[in-house]
């Protein structure tokens, strides 16, 4: 993790395998913040097959979601209660517009105890809330990278929080 003060927390890293980044998932997800004012917000974002749907498959496993989980590319919202905390996982790839988020009925759920995890937030325009956290995910030739940064004061202590959690990666 690099940082300088007063900038936001940032961890790089690359993962050679799927269960990798389900791990570094799962980690981050280990140390979700409780007790928030306002609801956690995870921004996806990388090309298709960079390890989204992966990555989002290890933080919901280590939450308590059992398998399969379903990715919700076509319905775009799956929504999982998990010991007090509301996880909405977002896949809006094929949103044809930002509008269509209006009918998810969403707004009501940007409070706190819901924790957001939105694949291709690009395509949600100006209407999803601020990221605390934004996670990079690309494809390398023989592995992925991925680049997790705070966007609020809680992503950073969050990230913080998780980077010992992190398995090493090369």
């Amino acid at each position: 993790m690099s940082e300088s003060p007063g900038a936001p927390a940032l961890w790089q890293g690359r993962t050679r395998t799927a269960e990798q980044t389900e791990a570094l998932g799962a980690a981050l997800a280990r140390a979700v913040p409780r007790e928030a004012e306002d609801a956690l917000i995870i921004y996806l974002v990388g090309e298709l097959g960079a390890g989204k749907s992966t990555f989002a498959r290890g933080f919901l496993q280590a939450l308590g979601v059992s398998p399969p989980i379903k990715s919700p590319t076509y319905t775009l919202l799956e929504h999982h209660e998990i010991a007090g905390l509301v996880v909405l996982h977002l896949d809006l790839y094929r949103l044809s517009e930002a509008g269509e988020l209006d009918t998810l009925g969403l707004r009501e759920l940007a409070a706190p105890g819901y924790l957001w995890l939105i694949e291709w937030p690009q395509r949600g325009g100006g209407r999803l809330p601020a990221p605390d956290l934004e996670i990079a995910l690309g494809v390398l030739p023989e592995a992925h990278s991925l680049r997790m940064q705070s966007r609020s004061s809680i992503g950073a202590s969050w990230l913080k929080g998780a980077v010992a959690l992190f398995p090493a990666t090369t």
